[in-house]
């Protein structure tokens, strides 16, 4: 018989030495990290083992304030950056198509009142619309990957305008032959472009979905970085803490790397509230004098055109449709307010809206072109009431009298108008752009300074509290 050593535990068959109870020796890993948590204990009951601690956490805080800083203030900055590059184009893009697809509508009009053959000027202005119009829808389905309202209303403009512009075609076909067919054709063009789902409509859902992308990247460029603040604030108080700490036990005031860690923390926190307050104010003031008043000449450029459509379209309908008339009357009040009025509607608003005389001059200059249009509008109604419907036409799209003069047409108004607000739309946009620039410029270092400078604050509390440490050695 084998004899069992004494003092000897056997191991069961399949078992290696050492791993009973399925693995390494459990109990003697349990026993060692024991014996190092109760190290680590004592260590730090250890006024060495407490500055080590005090200066880990203040490592810690500082780095995280840090990195907290550099992230929120980059995600604003590219906020600023989307409202520069990106929304803020998309949004004009927008106008751009409506206005287009509206000058098209009253430019066509404009040509059929000339009779016949329509002159050249017309066809191309026409023409340009409706290239310029496709080429801006193109552009926004390139670019409105993030928004699914946006791509509704582009594929709406897509399948539209091809059966817009054959309708045009038509009309303009039989009006050459002298047919009043294409009057027909040309009222029914006009209706698919304003009816509801129609271009017109389309195009202002377009423009209203990329004005809430718009709005949305400016919230996040403007939104208070209240975490670095707070961060901030506790990495300064733990700094000052633990100087006074230092202080009371050794009687210096002064603790070089501590000192050097707090100030540079301080310049952080400062240069964050400074740079994020510059860039809230110019982002603000962007939207108020730029975004906002641009939206405002936008809208009164539409309507511009929409009564100038309206007041062609009265004409080409030789009374069969009376709507065009009570259409271009509500357009000019929401233009301008009512007629013999202070001025109002849209042209006030931008008024108000415009910060400078660079500004105001063009708009006064549109309200005076539109307060010149109504007298002669009422001219060309009264001479339509009479009967005398070329007199009237040639009120509306001018012409030579019969001594050879240039006949005075609301056609000139209206062109005086438009390019006044295209004048005061160029201005806005500078505005807009060179705020918007100076937003985001005003956080363009604040990353990498506030990086750097955390890491310098970092290496600072350390080497201050190993300087102490140094003494109990």
């Amino acid at each position: 018989m084998t004899q069992t050593p004494v003092g000897h535990v056997p191991v069961p068959a399949g078992e290696a030495p050492g791993t009973a109870g399925g693995g390494p020796d459990s109990g003697h890993l349990r026993r060692a990290a024991a014996a190092h948590l109760r190290s680590l204990r004592a260590g730090a009951a250890t006024e060495p083992g407490r500055l080590r601690v005090v200066g880990a956490v203040l490592a810690l805080l500082i780095v995280a304030f840090g990195a907290v800083t550099a992230w929120q203030v980059a995600d604003r900055q590219a906020a600023a950056g989307n409202v520069l590059d990106h929304s803020a184009p998309l949004s004009a893009n927008a106008a751009a198509i409506y206005r287009s697809l509206a000058d098209a509508d009253a430019t066509v009009a404009d040509g059929f009142l000339a009779g016949g053959q329509e002159p050249a000027d017309v066809v191309d202005k026409y023409q340009d619309d409706v290239t310029t119009a496709a080429r801006l829808i193109a552009e926004a389905a390139a670019n409105s990957a993030g928004s699914p309202q946006a791509r509704a209303q582009i594929n709406t403009l897509s399948s539209q305008l091809p059966a817009y512009t054959q309708l045009v075609a038509t009309a303009r076909a039989y009006n050459r032959l002298g047919l009043p067919l294409g009057g027909a054709y040309l009222r029914y063009a006009d209706q698919r472009m304003r009816q509801d789902g129609g271009l017109l409509d389309a195009a202002s859902r377009l423009y209203t979905a990329e004005n809430a992308r718009l709005g949305s990247d400016y919230t996040d460029a403007k939104d208070l970085p209240y975490a670095s603040w707070a961060l901030g604030v506790a990495t300064l108080a733990a700094l000052a803490w633990a100087q006074r700490r230092h202080y009371r036990r050794t009687n210096r005031v002064f603790n070089r790397g501590l000192l050097s860690a707090s100030a540079a923390t301080a310049v952080v926190l400062l240069w964050l509230a400074a740079a994020h307050t510059v860039a809230r104010t110019d982002l603000e003031d962007s939207a108020a004098h730029g975004a906002r008043s641009t939206r405002v000449l936008d809208n009164a450029q539409i309507v511009l055109l929409q009564a100038r459509g309206d007041e062609n379209l009265a004409l080409v309908a030789r009374g069969v449709d009376t709507s065009y008339d009570t259409r271009f009357t509500t357009a000019m009040t929401t233009l301008a307010g009512p007629e013999n009025g202070p001025l109002g509607g849209e042209l006030a608003q931008a008024l108000k809206l415009a910060d400078d005389p660079r500004g105001k001059a063009p708009v006064l200059a549109a309200a005076d072109a539109v307060a010149q249009w109504r007298v002669r509008h009422a001219a060309e109604l009264r001479l339509d009431g009479e009967g005398r419907y070329d007199e009237a036409v040639s009120k509306v799209i001018g012409g030579k009298d019969a001594q050879g003069e240039d006949i005075a047409s609301t056609k000139q108004n209206f062109q005086a108008a438009d390019n006044a607000l295209d004048s005061a739309i160029r201005q806005e946009q500078g505005e807009f752009q060179a705020a918007a620039s100076d937003g985001r410029d005003a956080l363009d270092l604040l990353p990498y300074g506030a990086g750097g400078l955390a890491l310098a604050a970092a290496a600072c509390a350390v080497l201050g509290i190993g300087r102490r440490l140094a003494e109990y050695r």
